[in-house]
C-alpha cells in the first residue's frame, strides 16, 4: 500500500517522523520539478539507504531535506539492497537543519560550487598553521578545478569542502575566480537582442522553478528586471551574465552549493 502528499503542504523531515514512529518498512520515491528525483529506504522505520542524483548516503537525505517543495510517494515494503546510513532519523534530521543555517553564512564568501580557487599574493607571503585537511584541500589547488571539482578530488560533500575553504578565503590565502566557461558564452556574442531577451525569460523561469514554494523566491525578481533594463541599456551579453550569478547566488543560499551547480547546468542548456 502506498500513500503521496506534496512536500510543499507536508515537509520532508514531518514525513519521515511520522512514518518512523510506526516503525514501517518500505521507500519515499521524490520527484520535483519533473526532472530532480530521489529516494529514501527505512528498514522498521529507520532510514537505511538514499540517493538524490550523484549523492548516496547521508548526503543524499541532506540535500533531499532542503526542498521546498515536490511530490513525494511511500511505497510500503519496498526495500534497499544496500545500507549506506547508519545515524539515527533524529540525528540525520538536526544535521540537515544545522548545514541549511550554517550554509547561509558560508554562501556569503562562497556563492558557488563553481568557482575556482586561487592563491593570493598574501599567500606567498604569510606563514599560518593549517590543519591536515586544508594542506589536503591545499594541494588539489590548481587554479584551474572549480569547488566541486576538488571536493570529487577529495573525496568529500561540496559543503565540507566549502566549510575548509570558507578559512583559507578569511585569512586572506585563497580567492576565488569566475568560470562561465561552461556557458559557451561565444554564442551570446552573436544572438539579436531579441533572441537575448527570449534568453533571459528562460534564465528567469529557471530560477523561479527551482525557488518555487520558498520564502526567498521573489529575490530573482530584482535581477531579472535589471537585466532586462541592462538590455535596453547596451550592455547584452554582460547584462544576462550578471542575471546568471545573481539568481546562483539566491539558489545557493536558499538550497545549497548543489542546487547552485544544479541551476547553472540548466542555464548552460539554454546556450546550446
Amino acid at each position: 500500500m502506498a500513500f503521496q502528499d506534496s512536500l510543499k503542504e507536508l515537509p520532508l523531515p514531518d514525513i519521515i517522523q511520522l512514518v518512523s514512529v510506526s516503525g514501517k518498512t518500505g521507500a519515499f520515491s521524490l520527484v520535483r520539478d519533473g526532472v530532480a528525483s530521489g529516494e529514501i529506504f527505512l528498514r522498521g522505520g529507520q532510514i537505511v539507504h538514499a540517493h538524490a542524483g550523484d549523492l548516496v548516503g547521508e548526503e543524499a537525505v541532506y540535500e533531499l531535506a532542503i526542498w521546498p517543495e515536490g511530490e513525494f510517494v511511500f511505497t510500503h515494503g519496498l526495500e534497499s539492497d544496500v545500507s549506506t546510513i547508519q545515524k539515527s532519523n533524529t540525528n540525520l534530521l538536526m544535521e540537515a537543519a544545522r548545514r541549511i543555517d550554517e550554509w547561509q553564512g558560508l554562501s556569503k564568501r562562497i556563492p558557488s560550487t563553481r568557482l575556482v580557487p586561487v592563491f593570493t599574493n598574501q599567500a606567498a607571503t604569510t606563514s599560518v598553521s593549517l590543519t591536515p585537511q586544508e594542506w589536503m584541500l591545499i594541494c588539489k589547488v590548481d587554479e584551474r578545478r572549480s569547488i566541486e571539482e576538488i571536493a570529487v578530488g577529495l573525496a568529500m560533500s561540496p559543503f565540507e569542502t566549502c566549510k575548509l575553504l570558507y578559512g583559507l578565503i578569511t585569512s586572506g590565502l585563497v580567492a576565488l575566480k569566475e568560470d562561465l566557461t561552461r556557458l559557451r558564452t561565444e554564442r551570446l556574442q552573436r544572438m539579436s537582442n531579441e533572441d537575448l531577451v527570449h534568453l533571459i525569460d528562460r534564465i528567469h523561469d529557471q530560477a523561479v522553478a527551482m525557488l518555487s514554494g520558498h520564502a526567498r523566491q521573489s529575490e530573482v525578481d530584482t535581477p531579472y528586471r535589471m537585466c532586462k533594463a541592462g538590455l535596453e541599456a547596451g550592455r547584452g551579453v554582460d547584462a544576462v551574465l550578471d542575471l546568471v550569478r545573481a539568481n546562483e547566488k539566491v539558489v545557493s543560499t536558499s538550497l545549497g552549493p548543489n542546487q547552485a551547480k544544479v541551476y547553472v547546468d540548466r542555464v548552460a542548456q539554454q546556450f546550446t
